[in-house]
């Protein structure tokens, strides 16, 4: 008895409208701020970065899962859309107002099953919960996980320095910076669940950490001012 294949239920052109509508929402949601929009001056406030650090949760949520085991293209879809209301809406509610819009895209564009467009707007709604990730499902865990990596590591220590620049800081602090970015990575290991994302903090911190002694060894008198090892 053959095994049946069963092919997904979002096609390659399907996933690439859906990325486009996620940008142009994001692009949208920063154009009608009024007076420049709260934080506007951060670089991490734009459609630019939102889209980014999306397609680098997508790609990440989607390695978690097939590792792991989950429905891939539950937590591919939800991964897309979890942060399309980050630029509009208050982050207490960002996460629930993402769940209405993808359903609302879900439910209009092509013929998702319903169980399908339920799954994504339950692991959307739920992904910035700050409890155990044993409490949640295994598709939103997944998700949940990959959002945090997507903190440590090349991306978050880049923006850790440019954070510098907005809070009058000079170079010489750049240490202590990146120093922030491997506290943020351990309180990320203390939080995963899965092997896959274990193994991926370790991974980034391990550059991170390379890339802070490289700054205290070439740049005289830098430190990371006494934060812990």
């Amino acid at each position: 008895m053959g095994v049946e294949i069963q092919e997904s239920p979002v096609s390659e052109s399907a996933f690439e409208e859906m990325k486009t509508f996620v940008f142009d929402y994001l692009d949208a949601s920063v154009e009608n701020e009024d007076d420049g929009g709260r934080m506007r001056w951060y670089p991490w406030h734009s459609a630019e970065y939102r889209y980014n650090h999306i397609l680098n949760v997508v790609d990440l949520a989607a390695h978690i899962a097939e590792r792991e085991g989950a429905d891939v293209d539950v937590v591919t879809i939800a991964a897309l859309f979890h942060d399309i209301a980050k630029l509009e809406a208050d982050q207490e509610v960002h996460a629930e107002e993402g769940a209405r819009v993808a359903r609302e895209y879900l439910t209009s564009h092509g013929d998702f099953a319903q169980s399908l467009i339920e799954q994504v707007c339950q692991v959307i709604s739920e992904h910035s919960y700050q409890g155990p990730l044993s409490d949640v499902s295994l598709e939103t865990r997944c998700l949940i996980e990959a959002d945090i990596i997507d903190k440590v590591g090349a991306n978050g220590t880049a923006l850790m320095l440019l954070r510098m620049g907005y809070e009058a800081r000079t170079h010489m602090d750049a240490a202590e910076m990146v120093q922030r970015v491997l506290e943020r990575g351990k309180d990320a290991s203390r939080r995963v669940e899965s092997d896959t994302a274990g193994s991926l903090v370790h991974q980034r911190l391990t550059r991170v950490k390379w890339f802070q002694e490289w700054l205290e060894e070439e740049v005289p008198n830098m430190d990371h001012d006494g934060f812990g090892e």
